[in-house]
């Protein structure tokens, strides 16, 4: 069963690397190392799986946002 996330923090190394401290509602805390780039993918991933729930939360339709705009 998946933990619930209850709070993390992402702190710069001396090594140009970064450490993710992430805890659970049960207080357990897991660390990882990340380098810029895996961050980045990581930054990426959240926000195209953000967008589309937006999108569907909103019920916002791209093609009919296009068939709007070329009508004016």
């Amino acid at each position: 069963m998946a933990r619930t996330l209850t709070q993390f923090t992402i702190t710069p190394d001396s090594d140009g690397d970064y450490t993710l401290h992430l805890e659970d509602d049960d207080g357990e805390t897991i660390e990882f190392t990340a380098s810029y780039e895996q961050l980045d993918l990581v930054v990426e991933a959240i926000s195209e799986v953000l967008d589309n729930d937006e999108e569907d939360a909103l019920g916002v339709d791209e093609d009919a946002g296009e068939a709007e705009d070329s009508e004016e």
